[in-house]
């Protein structure tokens, strides 16, 4: 039932917040929906109309949109202090959670009743990665034109290895060209009617970018300063401060890649880990993309000196959180203001449009990576031309993990069964499992 409150005072913004940081399981639909039921629906604070404005706006935004909306609806209503409280009050409950879980996870992963465990979990997980790569595409693929897109974002990442990055701002620039000279192969709609604010709060944008950027750089700064930059907290910093710039998409976009270059390039921790660490934040409150505090976490714990490590640890996962949460207030403090203007950026959507199109392939690439992880124990290399693989070996078909697939799939896909008790069932049924050969 709506209330008749349309301006809360900051306690309320606060309190209410808190609620909803500790209550926004589910990814960021479930997250979305939370919001909308709590603050449109149920205290009419933000109306329908303002709510899709910001979520469109967020859409635009790197980083995740659900917060990104969170930290809008407090600016909206609070101006600055009420974005601060609401952003960070949307992060700490899942980010202490998923901290409590990766000192666990540093110094239990090798238990066997631990790994079973985690077997479930990453199973279930497998079927929501599979649940999400089905949604997005049902909305973002309303044309030939972009179902091409993703397939060729696919078969990029896939058999060439392309650079997330390359994919991205190579599928913003046709969408950009494309929305100029064909927008009907987009399906593009207008902007909504009526008068454009004709405002142009400069100065304010300038300001909000100079504060936000210097937050974001001063822990770096002091990395740098006390530790150098050969350490690992320094490249810590640097990777998860990049990859905050191009996590258009969401968390599912760039967890291939982040992957990748966590696992292979870096060698923080192995593929079997970076699996385990997406099971652990889609078991919490908060981002998904909070999963890079758990690979944060995990490197500068093995790598400690001069530190022990599980300060080095914290260390780690503290710095990545900033690094990865910061921007989305420095993005939404910036350029808020632009909202009415963004709506009619035709170019711009144009732009965002088949970066989500293309977006579908990136996260359709991760499923498949996953799914390789998870259900199969040993991979083997594969080359043919210019395409380089690791495809699995039948052989090595992990039954336990695939039985735990299916039955999660069946749940959360056809049943609409919540996220939560199919991971708690799924995590029950690896430790059965472990039991039987």
């Amino acid at each position: 039932m709506t209330t008749s409150q349309t301006h809360p005072d900051f306690a309320e913004l606060v309190r209410v917040s808190a609620r909803i940081g500790c209550l926004s399981f589910g990814g960021p639909a479930g997250q979305i929906a939370l919001m909308h039921r709590e603050l449109v629906e149920e205290r009419g604070w933000i109306s329908e109309e303002q709510y899709l404005h910001a979520l469109n706006f967020c859409h635009l935004l790197p980083g995740p949109e659900a917060q990104q909306l969170a930290i809008w609806i407090g600016w909206k209503l609070h101006g600055t202090r009420g974005g601060l409280a609401a952003g960070l009050l949307f992060v700490i409950p899942g980010a202490l959670v998923i901290l409590a879980l990766s000192m666990l996870y540093g110094f239990a992963a090798q238990l066997s009743w631990f790994s079973a465990l985690f077997l479930g979990i990453k199973a279930a997980v497998l079927a929501i990665v599979v649940q999400a790569v089905l949604r997005v595409a049902g909305r973002a693929l309303g044309t030939p034109f972009r179902k091409a897109a993703a397939l060729g974002s696919f078969l990029a990442l896939f058999l060439f290895n392309a650079p997330f990055p390359f994919v991205v701002i190579g599928a913003g620039l046709i969408g950009w060209l494309v929305a100029r000279w064909r927008p009907a192969l987009l399906g593009l709609k207008d902007g909504p009617a009526g008068p454009i604010d004709t405002h142009r709060p400069w100065r304010h944008t300038l300001w909000s970018a100079l504060i936000g950027a210097a937050a974001w750089g001063l822990p770096m700064l002091a990395v740098w300063v006390s530790l150098g930059s050969g350490h690992v907290l320094w490249r810590i910093g640097v990777f998860f401060s990049k990859l905050a710039v191009v996590t258009f998409g969401g968390a599912y976009a760039v967890l291939a890649y982040m992957a990748q270059q966590a696992v292979s390039a870096q060698h923080w921790l192995s593929a079997k880990e970076m699996a385990d660490g997406l099971g652990l934040a889609e078991t919490t409150p908060g981002p998904l993309i909070m999963v890079t505090q758990f690979v944060g976490y995990l490197a500068a714990f093995r790598a400690p000196a001069p530190f022990t490590p599980v300060i080095a640890g914290m260390l780690g996962a503290l710095l990545t959180t900033w690094v990865t949460f910061a921007p989305c207030f420095l993005w939404v403090f910036a350029l808020a203001p632009w909202i009415e203007r963004l709506e009619h950026a035709r170019l711009l959507k144009g732009a965002l449009a088949l970066v989500t199109s293309a977006i579908v392939g990136v996260i359709a690439n991760l499923s498949v990576w996953f799914a390789f992880q998870v259900l199969f124990r040993e991979l083997r290399p594969v080359s043919f031309g210019p395409a380089h693989l690791g495809l699995p070996l039948w052989s090595s078909l992990d039954w336990h993990a695939a039985l735990i697939t299916i039955l999660s799939a069946w749940a959360i896909v056809a049943r609409k069964w919540n996220v939560i008790p199919v991971l708690a069932a799924a995590a029950l049924g690896g430790w059965l499992l472990s039991y039987l050969p």
